[in-house]
């Protein structure tokens, strides 16, 4: 063989450089791979879906109660008097009574296994050796998290919607400040809803996850997170402590409210919001600050 022809086999060997778009589409791919395993892997687990069907058996047994019980000249707290009237309401029925224990206790045993459930296992040593950046592994955990978090609360509303549907018709909706709107109003309420309650939740899951990156014990981050829960509804139990509750996560839960009133303000919902999103970054930060610089590979 000439020393030309030696000169261009080895020439036509050498690959072609990667260009920003095949980067950028090896990245995405890879990060849309490693996040399908990710959900895969969260909505598989049996304690998981234990949990997601609790939450829906929720709207399903307030439902039934009232519809036996019957109760009429709207006793009893706001939301459970509205719903002979009312099915849609069932669904804001049930995320006022899921709220402080249901869906804070999901999020406890999901984001606070996101991280410490990999460290425990081994398989969070093995992910940063393939190798894959600490940062990824935090977002694809994170995103998997607040996937089920989304889930959790778009299952209680959806389903006691359907279920107050069912149990008690789909006529007008009359609202807490005794204005009645169109059902399809309604249902953009509902949304709206489901929404800021979401939203709401993204403070204690980002608080959740940080702990996660604390501990290779699961069960340690879920206990720290329910029990913060419960320090934070003692709290703002006590009116002494004026202005320090509305620092509180659970001070703001219930703030949804204005949205089932006929004329409700903007400035407050995002005036309610503003507590768990600083939640969100601040312990968002603090667990990126945590996992990419902790030895969590020895």
């Amino acid at each position: 063989m000439s020393s030309v022809d030696v000169s261009m086999s080895s020439v036509s060997t050498v690959p072609a450089p990667l260009t920003d778009e095949v980067v950028a589409t090896r990245f995405h791919g890879v990060l849309a791979r490693q996040l399908r395993n990710e959900l895969a892997l969260v909505f598989r687990r049996r304690r998981n879906i234990a949990m997601l069907i609790v939450l829906a058996a929720v709207p399903i047994l307030i439902g039934t109660a009232v519809k036996v019980s019957a109760p009429r000249g709207g006793g009893g707290p706001a939301f459970l008097g509205q719903l002979t009237n009312n099915g849609l309401f069932l669904g804001f029925a049930a995320l006022t009574i899921c709220l402080p224990v249901f869906l804070p206790l999901a999020i406890a045993v999901v984001c606070g296994d996101a991280i410490a459930g990999e460290a425990n296992a081994g398989t969070l040593r093995y992910l940063l050796t393939v190798p894959v950046s600490r940062t990824r592994v935090l977002v694809v955990k994170s995103l998997g998290a607040l996937s089920y978090l989304a889930a959790a609360v778009g299952i209680v509303a959806a389903v006691g919607i359907i279920t107050g549907l069912a149990l008690f018709g789909s006529h007008g909706v009359t609202l807490l400040s005794g204005n009645t709107v169109s059902f399809g109003n309604g249902l953009v309420r509902a949304f709206g809803v489901a929404l800021f309650v979401f939203v709401d939740l993204l403070g204690l899951a980002a608080l959740a996850i940080f702990l996660s990156t604390l501990t290779e014990v699961p069960i340690g981050a879920m206990a720290a997170t329910v029990a913060l829960v419960i320090a934070f509804a003692v709290l703002d139990s006590v009116p002494q402590l004026g202005g320090f509750r509305g620092m509180l996560l659970t001070h703001h839960w219930l703030g949804f409210a204005d949205l089932l009133r006929n004329s409700f303000s903007l400035t407050s919902l995002a005036h309610n919001l503003v507590v768990p999103l600083s939640y969100t970054v601040i312990f968002g930060s603090c667990a990126w600050a945590k996992i990419t610089s902790a030895d969590i590979t020895s």
